[in-house]
Formats: structure tokens, sequence, C-alpha cells
């Protein structure tokens, strides 16, 4: 397997997961990855829906004690990094900035779980309008988020919206909605950020990554080269999930190297 680092996983620390990290940390191990980055979901202000349990808070002080002590344990068969996901809403500008600057976070992804305070997650998002506008809506959610909140070293699944509409991605193409992409992907550039290929969309049924192989490549054209793999991992069994498959389409996308981040700086790795 040429991609080593696995750079987006949940533990049960983060509200979604039920696993012990040091299951994780030792399936990593066991698949001969050589870094890991756990990236317990932080969402400040999530809007619960009714029946819904899992809580996206995170108690940032057991956490990075369990890490510690599991990175010292492991540290002469891998590197595990201390990262979270950040759940981006614009009125959080101020709050997700103290929050990034007050732990020694070595990664930090950038999401967009809710859009217009809602979350695409839930079919209520798509209802009364075509996938289209729903598409449209939660990218230019996505736009105003990068431009406001600039705390994160890579934007996650950037078109998360596609895993759950109710066609998927049959009706979904980057091309319908370039403009607002291509501004996304420009300040990104812009502003050093990466982008992550996250392989949860194959398990999702996309037969692809998100983002999409489209928008990879429009990426790569830009001149973007900061990307991070991440399987999305909330059990053990779905670490590295399809990451051969993705080393393939990185190269086709002209790829050449992926990235693992301490202390938010990049490190290339070839492919």
């Amino acid at each position: 397997m040429a991609i080593k680092a696995d750079f987006h996983m949940h533990t049960s620390f983060s509200g979604d997961s039920n696993v012990p990290m040091e299951e994780m940390i030792q399936r990593a191990i066991a698949l001969g990855l050589t870094h890991i980055c756990i990236t317990e979901h932080y969402d400040p202000d999530y809007i619960y829906v009714p029946g819904q349990h899992a809580i996206f808070e995170l108690n940032i002080d057991s956490y990075l004690y369990e890490l510690l002590k599991l990175r010292e344990k492991y540290k002469s068969q891998i590197t595990v990094g201390f990262g979270v996901e950040l759940g981006l809403q614009p009125h959080l500008k101020r709050l997700l900035a103290v929050y990034a600057k007050s732990h020694d976070f070595d990664f930090i992804i950038g999401s967009s779980h809710l859009c217009n305070r809602k979350d695409p997650y839930y079919p209520a998002f798509f209802e009364g309008r075509s996938e289209d506008e729903a598409h449209h809506e939660y990218f230019t959610s996505v736009l105003e988020c990068v431009k406001t909140l600039p705390y994160f070293d890579v934007y996650g699944h950037l078109d998360y919206v596609v895993r759950y509409g109710p066609t998927k991605n049959e009706q979904y193409t980057y091309a319908k909605h370039a403009d607002v992409i291509n501004k996304i992907l420009s300040h990104l550039i812009e502003n050093e950020k990466g982008i992550e290929v996250n392989t949860n969309g194959f398990r999702a049924g996309l037969n692809q990554p998100n983002p999409c192989i489209d928008i990879l490549k429009q990426y790569r054209k830009m001149g973007g080269e900061i990307i991070t793999v991440g399987s999305d991992a909330h059990k053990s069994s779905e670490i590295a999930h399809e990451f051969n498959q993705t080393c393939e389409l990185l190269l086709t996308c002209g790829f050449k190297y992926y990235c693992v981040f301490q202390s938010h700086i990049p490190e290339y790795l070839k492919l």
C-alpha cells in the first residue's frame, strides 16, 4: 500500500464512535501504516434533531491524556498525531479562533457539517427542492466558511453534501457548480490551505472519494498541492479503506505526493 498515513479517524471520544483509541492504533499498525492522526469531532452549536444520539462536543483534556499515553506506548511502531475536526459555521469565528490556538494540535480539519443550520445528513435538507439547488446552497455555504474561518490546515470532504442526497451522485457533477467550487479552491490555494481526500465516499456508494475526481483534477490544475488522505473511520475495520485505489486515482489526477502534518507543518510523502 503506497499511502501509509490515515489522517482522518474517530474514536470513542467522538460522539458517533464507540471504538477505543488503542484499538484504532493497533489496527493501523497491523495494516502497515506509519502515520495516523486522530481527528475527533468538535461541532459547537450543532443543531440536533429529535432522536439523535451522537453529541459532537469533545472533552479535549481526556482525549489528549489518552492520546499522549498511547503515543508514547506505540512510538516505535507508528506516529500518532493530535488532531481535531472542527465543524465550521460562520457565526463561530471568534470561538473557533480561540479553540484552535488554545491547544497544540498537529492538524486541524475544517468541515461543513451544517449548512445554514441544517445538516445534509438528514433528508429534510433536500426536501422541497432539486438536488442541484441543495448542492448549490451547500457549496455557497462552504465558500463563506473558508473565507470567514481560516482555522484549519485542510478542508474536509468538500462535497460531503453529495453522500446523502436522494440519488447520491447520480445527477451531481462538478461542472454544474464549477463557478463556486473554483472560488473555494482558489481561496484555499491562495491561503496555503489544503484539501482532504476522504475515502468514505467509496463506503457511501459514490464509487469515488469526497471530493469527486473532477474536483481533485481541478484543484491540481489550479496549482493545489496540499492533500491529505483520510478514511473518516469510525471503527477499526474502516481504517485505510480503498487507499490503493485512491493512490491510483491521485496519480491519474496529476499528484505525486500526499501530506502528513506535525505542528501544522505539512511533510510531503511520495505516492
